[in-house]
């Protein structure tokens, strides 16, 4: 139809939505009859296991007895407690985000040599391609920086001498500028943004090769450079805590989809990308940072149990914040009394508060974290505990920090990427099959008319 706006729902494509609509409705009870795991997950939260992996371990249960029995959750990256991983590291290190890539890409905790090697690699990765910045991220802006880091991942592609050899070492060299270079796509697609869009001054810092992916960040991020010591360890702890998350995450389960294809590294960590930008993936940090804002103005007294109770409930009922009946950053599809990287997260986080005068903003959090559990398990049927998932207070993290909502959920992406990578990598070395699960067709078979016939 010409002349159409490229943006325009016309009375055609609405016809058209309500046959798609009317074409797409599968029996909810068939699920049930054919013991379909929707998600690919069990009703008692047990994922379908589709794959193995020796990068990273997720435990939620324990066998007691023959039954499975509940636990404290746990993650492991090759074998190491995550817990014990920040917590081992000295007083001020900032390069623990480099340790765990490390660990993760390569099995094995670096040396002290090893590690400042490594991080000569990705310090000497960590620049674009002349005129990227002006011929790619500025050319277009876009609102949203994953889209905007998606099309630049994908842009990589044409500057790429050898962009579809998936030799291991070739892959590994994608991997590491990748991930050196995530930071600068981020940060500088949100500064192109902010020009464009918010009309704000245009600041392009370099990066420094003496600083971390966390110092960096919040370097190329502020107008001033400025950063104090505690921002740049918890900025670093928040990105040890996202690098990796087990094989079946579903940006991660992407990674190995796409990559068993035998495509390119480019195609297979921007439809990564594309996953992690799903709300119910990479998004729910802005939700709870949304959720507490309109908390706040509806409690009139944050201290008051019985007023944020029934706010709670409020929310559980679809009569508060987007009415979506949800208690954001509550809950995890895996782990059930606790999620191991909020456990470790809230250590930092109240000494942060203090730092940044955000106090009462914490006790808040701490009073939901107390009561939202007993809240949902009164009012609705459980399968699984709930416990505060690494969302609920990551977004308090990144607000007290001063970062835009917008890199909200590419920072999610500068840390993942380190699992991806290492995920690309388990799949490219083992020669797996292509993955093609199974789908049950639903519906008659119908015997074709022609078309002056219908």
């Amino acid at each position: 139809m010409p002349g159409v706006s490229f943006n325009k729902i016309t009375p055609e494509i609405e016809k058209l939505a309500g046959y798609t609509k009317e074409a797409s409705k599968i029996d909810p009870n068939l699920y049930t009859e054919f013991d379909v795991k929707r998600g690919l997950r069990d009703l008692n939260g047990k994922g379908v296991l589709v794959g193995i992996t020796n990068i990273s371990e997720i435990n939620s249960m324990r066998e007691v007895d023959g039954k499975r029995v509940p636990i404290d959750g746990e993650l492991y990256y090759r074998g190491y407690n995550v817990q014990d991983i920040i917590k081992q590291q000295p007083k001020g290190f900032h390069f623990g985000f480099e340790e765990v890539s490390y660990l993760l890409l390569f099995g094995k905790l670096p040396t002290r040599d090893e590690l400042t090697d490594f991080c000569k690699i990705l310090s000497g990765y960590r620049t674009l391609p002349k005129n990227f910045v002006r011929d790619t991220i500025m050319k277009r802006s876009s609102k949203d920086m994953m889209n905007t880091l998606a099309r630049s991942v994908l842009s990589l592609y044409a500057y790429d001498d050898n962009p579809d050899d998936t030799t291991e070492e070739n892959v590994l060299r994608q991997c590491l500028q990748l991930i050196a270079m995530f930071p600068l796509l981020s940060v500088y697609g949100y500064q192109s943004y902010r020009y464009y869009t918010k009309q704000e001054s245009l600041i392009i810092h370099r990066p420094r090769t003496d600083y971390s992916t966390a110092e960096n960040i919040l370097h190329c991020l502020r107008d001033d450079s400025k950063f104090t010591p505690l921002e740049a360890k918890l900025l670093d702890v928040a990105l040890i805590l996202h690098a990796e998350h087990g094989g079946g995450n579903n940006s991660t389960f992407t990674t190995h989809l796409v990559s068993s294809s035998g495509t390119d590294t480019y195609s297979a960590i921007s439809a990564a990308l594309g996953s992690l930008k799903g709300p119910r993936h990479g998004g729910a940090n802005i939700k709870v940072v949304n959720m507490f804002a309109d908390m706040k103005k509806k409690v009139k007294h944050w201290d008051s149990e019985e007023e944020v109770t029934a706010y709670l409930k409020a929310l559980l009922n679809k009569e508060a914040f987007d009415n979506a009946g949800l208690i954001y950053g509550m809950g995890h599809a895996v782990y059930s009394i606790s999620d191991p990287r909020a456990v470790v997260f809230r250590r930092f986080v109240e000494d942060l508060a203090v730092e940044k005068g955000y106090e009462k903003e914490f006790a808040l959090y701490a009073m939901v974290e107390k009561l939202a559990p007993q809240i949902i398990a009164d009012e609705r049927k459980m399968y699984k505990g709930v416990s505060p998932n690494v969302d609920f207070y990551s977004g308090f993290v990144y607000q007290m920090l001063g970062l835009p909502k917008e890199l909200y959920t590419p920072i999610f992406a500068i840390a993942r990427i380190s699992g991806w990578s290492a995920h690309r990598m388990e799949e490219i070395c083992l020669h797996n099959k292509i993955m093609r699960p199974a789908y049950m067709m639903q519906g008659d078979h119908l015997n074709y008319t022609p078309i002056d016939e219908r």
